[in-house]
């Protein structure tokens, strides 16, 4: 039984290539833009995986030098960009096959598909309990120079070819496949870490307008509501989220947001079932020092942060709203960490304008660059330095230092996110209103003052005082 998989890569060659043939590896251990290639042909050559190399072939290249000659093509063509290659997939059963016979599978496969106009690097790894080949595809062919096509036709022959080999060497093969089981790595890997994905989030809104239907009629009306714009006079029912640029067919989200499977949903409700309101936070009593018009005033940049976070449901903690959250500030939830941090920031230095954090970054890298500095001159005494005490010293001196500049190299980041993400956040929260007269208040981000509640979301933005809470002048 084997399965199979094919995926573009477009960063670094190098990189697919040292993936593919790693030479540390290996059975007895275990039982530029295109430097992608580069790695990549190294990993799928890894010694560890593949016993010291003794299971890496090539095709119409030799394995040592893949890069180069995947390169020369490249320059030979002038297609140095785009996609630099394609890493293939292919793993058997536990215990089903040799290394000898996957190796040989795997070369069959690779001369069969490709190797009549394509350089490939075959590799079996054998640092897993099932035995799996990668396969490293130039991009471009050496024969044309044409790029080869990866497209569902050309999968669905990578997958006939696999299995007929199999069947040759009396492997098994998967009979029926089970449909729509794949995911993007993206949003698997946002589900198993918990985090939102745009696609989940239009199942959840067409959940909600199942529940909220009796009628197919009531079932699209429910979506357009939400902001949704719907196609329905073509082949496959598609929507477009709000603020998105494409549509996306409902099909296309799982055998139970098919046409046929959403009218069945639709049909077994009896009766609609509205969303129940959050129940309303019992009051809490508060202190505040001083007056609420001494308190400190937010604009600029830290009132835009502070805002869209109470958008998106943060702040206050304890806020029970039933007005739903808008989808483009629901898929900014996988963000929360990023956010939060550079909210903390601009809040604990008062940095209100994009100036004010020019300034603190030109800062910010100065005393980077001195620290370097006293860091390269304790590395030199270091070397130099014979006294035990004196090196724990000097290696504790280090330490601290590493850490500062730890923390100053993640505040530059959090600097340089928070100039590429305040437009587009400006843009979700206002829409249409940027082209319309702004009140006061709006022109300056929306001005916030301390109020009377809990002062327990103030932790989580950074802000000093004790017993406070944000909301907005009026």
């Amino acid at each position: 039984m084997a399965t199979t998989a094919i995926w573009d890569v477009t960063d670094r060659l190098k990189r697919v290539i040292d993936y593919a043939t790693n030479p540390d590896k290996t059975a007895q251990d275990r039982a530029e833009k295109n430097e992608g290639l580069r790695q990549v042909l190294e990993y799928a050559k890894a010694d560890v995986k593949t016993e010291r190399q003794l299971y890496v072939s090539g095709i119409n290249c030799d394995p040592l030098t893949a890069y180069e000659q995947m390169q020369r093509t490249k320059r030979q063509f002038q297609k140095m960009d785009g996609i630099v290659a394609f890493h293939g997939y292919q793993a058997f059963a536990p215990g089903e096959t040799t290394p000898e016979m996957a190796h040989t599978i795997g070369v069959k496969l690779a001369q069969e598909l490709w190797g009549d106009r394509f350089e490939v690097v075959v590799s079996t790894h054998l640092d897993k309990e099932h035995l799996h080949n990668h396969f490293v595809l130039n991009s471009v062919s050496f024969i044309d120079g044409k790029r080869y096509y990866d497209n569902k036709a050309s999968y669905a022959l990578l997958r006939r070819t696999s299995d007929r080999l199999c069947r040759e060497h009396a492997l098994s093969v998967i009979e029926q496949p089970e449909p729509g089981k794949a995911k993007h790595y993206g949003e698997w890997k946002a589900d198993q870490e918990g985090k939102p994905t745009w696609r989940g989030l239009i199942r959840t809104d067409v959940d909600q307008a199942i529940a909220a239907s009796m009628t197919w009629t009531q079932f699209i009306a429910a979506l357009q509501k939400q902001g949704y714009e719907v196609k329905t006079t073509v082949k496959h029912m598609a929507v477009r989220p709000p603020g998105k640029e494409r549509f996306v067919r409902l099909r296309s989200l799982g055998d139970d947001y098919t046409e046929d499977a959403l009218k069945k949903r639709i049909l077994r409700n009896r009766i609609p079932r509205k969303s129940q309101p959050l129940p309303m936070p019992r009051r809490r009593r508060a202190v505040c020092k001083g007056t609420l018009r001494s308190g400190r005033k937010f604009s600029g940049l830290q009132a835009l942060y502070l805002r869209y976070l109470y958008e998106m449901g943060i702040l206050p903690h304890f806020r029970a709203s039933v007005r739903r959250t808008p989808f483009l500030l629901r898929e900014d939830l996988r963000h929360l960490a990023v956010i939060t941090a550079q909210t903390k920031l601009l809040c604990q230095h008062r940095i209100s304008s994009k100036d004010q954090l020019l300034d603190y970054v030109s800062v910010t890298r100065q005393e980077m660059r001195l620290l370097y500095g006293e860091r390269k001159a304790l590395y030199n005494r270091l070397r130099r330095c014979k006294e035990k005490s004196q090196i724990v010293a000097y290696k504790e001196q280090i330490a601290v230092l590493s850490k500062r500049l730890a923390t100053l190299r993640k505040e530059v980041k959090l600097c340089a996110g928070i100039l590429a993400r305040s437009g587009e956040m400006m843009t979700k929260l206002h829409g249409d209103k940027q082209n319309q007269p702004l009140r006061r208040e709006d022109s300056i981000h929306e001005q916030w003052s301390r109020g009377g509640r809990s002062g327990r979301q103030h932790e989580s933005a950074g802000h000093r005082g004790n017993g406070q809470d944000f909301r907005r002048r009026r």
